[in-house]
């Protein structure tokens, strides 16, 4: 059991399949900012990233070294191991929790050449089921999203690193794991952490 929900949440995050969303995140109004686009970045009514974290390449090749286990652990409780995987739209990181068939999947999407104006145009288009643009995570523009996959216990949270790039987090959790009623909350914690490194390397 433990693998196959592995395997769907790292599927996930590589195909960027929108599996989650939860109605208790705030949803607010994204803030312009004065920022020139990039590479005609954003668009479709993205906000653009105020400060963008260049220096990725180290965790688009190792999305596992984004986030500490110990961080990891002190949001979501004890961690049975982790893993990578090598996708089509980036590398991702599955942490598989001790306890229960829980997981925690993360990586920067370097597939995605377009940042958060691909999930703006997405919802523009009425290609998603949940757009909830939400309260910046540590400064970074940040969208709960879902085409389909809503749920308890999960939630896809996408944050835009840069204007061409977001850091996407999509936790699979059991009833039996104490944030199982708040998977979107346990997203920011992990986003929050990860943003942290990111700036920090």
């Amino acid at each position: 059991m433990r693998s196959k929900a592995t395997f769907l949440t790292i599927a996930a995050l590589s195909s960027m399949a929108l599996l989650g969303g939860c109605s208790d995140q705030k949803a607010v109004t994204p803030t312009p900012t004065s920022v020139p686009p990039s590479s005609g970045l954003p668009t479709n009514g993205a906000p653009a990233v105020a400060s963008p974290i260049t220096n990725t390449a180290q965790f688009e090749s190792d999305p596992c070294a984004a986030i500490p286990t110990a961080e990891v652990e002190s949001v979501g409780g004890k961690v049975e191991h982790s893993e990578q995987e090598v996708m089509t739209a980036g590398k991702a990181c599955a942490w598989i929790f001790a306890k229960g068939a829980n997981t925690v999947s993360a990586g920067l999407v370097a597939g995605n050449k377009e940042g958060l104006s691909s999930l703006y145009a997405q919802n523009a288009t009425g290609g998603l089921t949940t757009f909830k643009p939400v309260e910046q995570v540590s400064g970074y523009p940040a969208v709960v999203y879902a085409n389909g996959g809503e749920g308890p216990g999960t939630c896809t949270l996408a944050v835009g690193v840069r204007n061409d790039l977001v850091y996407t987090v999509i936790p699979r959790l059991g009833s039996d794991h104490p944030s199982f009623s708040d998977p979107c909350g346990m997203a920011t914690k992990v986003a929050a952490a990860a943003i942290k490194n990111l700036k920090g390397a």
